[in-house]
């Protein structure tokens, strides 16, 4: 019998069974979320069944209203079936899967599936998200079947766009449970699985939390600021911008304070055991509520001026008052700025020679010993350990990765010369000649593995394509500096641009035309995408508006207007090729971006997608076929039996798409906003996205793939740009819009609608094409236009003037 997850049961409305029940929703599953009948009822409401499913009904609500959203849209919430634990718990027998998520008190817990054990249907499976709690004692004295269908799952918060999710096997857990939740988790769910040991905090937490509370400790050992720490240990050091401080608040200094005591308590042969004691600063501060955003005040805070200028300040661990701070500087990030990789600003800072070097040194070399420690106790390989950092705390290395960048055998001869203990395991590695953890062999990843003193093969699902792998096995067939042309093998290609955030520049409009004419000649479709790390990550942030800004100044505006029709050209030559052309998008969707993927034939899109044509933020229109592939992507599902439409239905929210640069929150909500279209497809593993997309274009090639037939299009004319100035006159009224945004809009209407044309008439593609080019042009000579590129370029942010 084939094992399915039809509908599944969450046992805890909190922020995390809310977040969980949020995920199942969006993957499609019927979900029934329960929690506690409130202890504080009066007699009327014990026979009320709104007031006694009032808990479960605020957690719900509190998912609904969180932000950024934990939901991909909020329809799916109407997957979710809420009740509590007295009047609905037999509902549970319907479900496939059930996941606890109740306060870590293991008595709690234990009660609980007992329950569930009198319930359950034969063969169902059932989880404990706990962090930390042994799952042995949780499953003590529990029916056979049970054991062999209970595991836990280890979720990351915020569950939504925390990629780890950790599996722990029971000591009677079935292989093919395990095997079965482990693809569910990772195919369906989208989450990056690591296979932990049933051991105190599992994996991620377990190594993370003790290098937050030892960097804390070393901190006041060496009399460092906190903003020093964070400088040290944020973007410099492949770390989140959050760094480490900040990202305490983010989780909440309780939370921490709870993992790093149960960690404390539970590991007492740990060799490091006291890394998990709080400095007492933190525990006052956890006593004085100061808890980080959950609070408003935590390392750091945020004030206001009576101009509602944001003040932001930082704790002084000694008194805790808060005083304003300047930005940390050391020589050794001085270093790093200029460094190009990663593995280069890592060594200038831990080998720097300054007072802020020292300190990361000494947090850095002690965070590798420890993870080094703790195998093979809690995990198995090397991998999950990294994996663990990477997907849940946001690292772009994980330890064993960084010690490969900052170099095994010049480390431990410094850690030895600094008189750390290093592990003897590690001094036998170096010794046999294995003077690196990982290692790349015609394409191939190996991991150090420290029980057979060998590498193995790095195992990973068959779905997941590597580019990076494939570019060691010499599968690059062209590349210039921005962009590269990849083989994928059965005559598929993938077009990777690589540029700081994947911004379209001319390189890679010359280089499209370029691999366009190879995939014709050699191959049988392409796919558009990329692996940029980073969370959400930018498949392309739009066009190089540096490049164009340099234009418009010169006056080259001839020159502008070339490069447009050269990008135009190349999505249009995709668009009718011979070949199926797949766009893969994930993250930041913006732009010139957006606009690759409207021109593909079909897109197939990672889960978290940010997609939206945002030009008029800096002044601009979508000039890269945008504006005619957006609303084509809209007129193109009427079937042309349907010869009486209303094209004002369908203008006005392509028109509002690009007028107020709306940006989806998901993929699903980009569907439901028209960028998507029914033939395209969502998948919720980004490392799935270019394997998916191979598929698609076989697919297409095996169904016999022919172009598409350049047709006329229906547009609407004179009277859209009527209608339109009826709506920007409300939206000015209502100060939503400028008046400068007015004046762009009003063009991009005239561009939509087909320019100087009577109403409802159809026109050649170029046409619209060629009124993207002039408007574009015609913005770039409006001052206003230009102080918006500058602003943007300038701080990051747009600027409304």
């Amino acid at each position: 019998m084939m094992r399915k997850i039809r509908q599944a049961a969450v046992i805890g409305s909190g922020i995390m069974g809310g977040g969980i029940a949020a995920l199942l929703a969006g993957a499609g599953i019927k979900t029934l979320l329960l929690d506690i009948v409130p202890f504080d009822l009066t007699d009327a409401e014990k026979e009320d069944p709104a007031a006694r499913n009032r808990i479960v009904k605020s957690g719900l609500d509190a998912v609904l209203m969180s932000s950024p959203s934990l939901f991909m849209q909020k329809k799916d919430v109407h997957r979710i079936t809420i009740g509590n634990l007295e009047d609905d718990f037999d509902k549970i027998s319907s479900c496939d899967w059930i996941v606890e998520v109740v306060v870590e008190n293991l008595k709690i817990k234990q009660d609980l599936f007992k329950r569930i054990d009198t319930q359950r249907k034969t063969g169902a499976i059932v989880s404990s998200n706990t962090s930390g709690l042994p799952l042995k004692a949780m499953s003590q004295g529990l029916s056979v079947d049970f054991k062999q269908h209970f595991l836990g799952t280890h979720f990351f918060n915020p569950v939504r766009y925390m990629h780890l999710l950790e599996i722990i096997a029971g000591e009677e857990t079935l292989p093919e449970v395990i095997e079965f939740m482990t693809d569910f988790g990772e195919r369906i769910l989208g989450k990056g699985i690591v296979m932990a040991k049933d051991t105190p905090n599992f994996v991620g937490n377990r190594v993370g939390v003790q290098g937050m509370v030892k960097a804390m400790q070393v901190m006041l050992e060496d009399g460092l600021t906190i903003p020093e720490v964070d400088a040290l240990f944020g973007t410099a050091m492949g770390r989140p911008k959050t760094a480490m401080f900040k990202t305490c608040d983010i989780v909440g200094l309780d939370t921490l304070g709870h993992v790093a005591k149960n960690t404390y308590e539970l590991v007492v042969d740990d060799d490091q055991r006291d890394s998990f004691i709080l400095p007492e600063f933190v525990d006052k501060m956890i006593e004085k509520g100061l808890l980080g955003k959950k609070s408003n005040s935590g390392f750091y805070k945020t004030d206001l001026t009576p101009e509602w200028k944001k003040i932001r300040k930082v704790i002084d661990p000694r008194t805790f008052e808060y005083s304003e701070y300047e930005p940390a500087d050391f020589p050794c990030l001085t270093e790093a700025k200029k460094a190009k990789t990663l593995p280069e600003k890592i060594k200038a800072i831990v080998y720097g020679k300054d007072k802020g070097a020292g300190y990361a040194w000494k947090v850095v070399a002690n965070g590798l010993i420890y993870a080094a420690n703790r195998m093979p106790e809690i995990s198995g390989t090397i991998v999950e350990i990294d994996n663990a950092m990477k997907w849940g705390f946001n690292f772009e290395m994980g330890p064993f990765e960084t010690w490969d960048a900052i170099g095994l055998e010049a480390s431990v001869e410094k850690m030895d010369k600094d008189r750390f203990q290093v592990p003897e395991k590690i001094k036998q590695m170096i010794t046999a000649g294995h003077t690196a953890f990982y290692k790349t062999e015609n394409g191939r990843r190996f991991a150090y593995d420290f029980t057979t003193e060998n590498y193995i093969k790095i195992i990973t699902s068959e779905n997941i394509v590597s580019l990076n792998a494939l570019k060691g096995a010499d599968k690059v067939v062209k590349s210039c500096a921005s962009a590269s042309l990849i083989d994928l093998d059965d005559g598929v290609y993938c077009l990777e641009f690589h540029t700081k955030m994947n911004a379209l520049n001319k390189e890679i409009i010359d280089f499209q035309h370029e691999a366009m004419e190879h995939v014709d000649a050699n191959g049988s479709g392409l796919v558009i995408g990329n692996q940029a790390g980073g969370m959400p990550g930018a498949f392309s942030a739009g066009g190089d508006l540096f490049f164009m800004a340099g234009l418009a100044k010169e006056g080259k505006f001839s020159d502008i207007d070339a490069f447009l029709k050269d990008a135009q050209d190349g999505i249009q030559k995709g668009r009718y090729s011979t070949f199926p052309v797949v766009a893969a998008p994930y993250g930041m969707t913006l732009g010139g971006g957006c606009e690759v993927c409207l021109g593909a034939d079909r897109i197939v899109a990672h889960a978290e997608l940010y997609m939206g044509l945002v030009e008029i933020g800096v002044g601009l229109l979508p000039a890269g076929g945008g504006c005619l592939n957006l609303w084509k992507k809209f007129i193109r599902t009427i079937p042309d039996s349907v010869t009486d439409v209303d094209l004002a239905k369908f203008f006005v929210p392509v028109f509002m798409s690009i007028a107020l640069a709306q940006v989806s929150m998901s993929a699903a909500e980009a569907r439901a906003n028209g960028f998507l279209g029914p033939n395209d497809r969502i998948v919720f593993n980004r490392d799935y996205l270019i394997g998916e997309a191979k598929k698609e274009v076989l697919k297409m090639v095996d169904e016999g793939y022919a172009p598409p037939v350049k047709r006329p299009i229906k547009v609407l004319g004179q009277a859209a740009q009527g209608m339109i100035d009826v709506e920007i006159f409300n939206m000015l009224k209502g100060k939503f819009i400028t008046e400068y945004d007015a004046f762009l809009a009003k063009r991009i209407a005239y561009v939509i609608s087909g320019g100087e044309i009577r109403d409802n008439s159809t026109v050649g593609e170029d046409l619209i094409l060629k009124l993207e080019r002039e408007a574009f042009v015609d913005f770039w000579k409006e001052e206003k236009t230009i102080a918006r590129v500058e602003h943007m370029l300038k701080t990051g942010k747009p600027l409304r003037n």
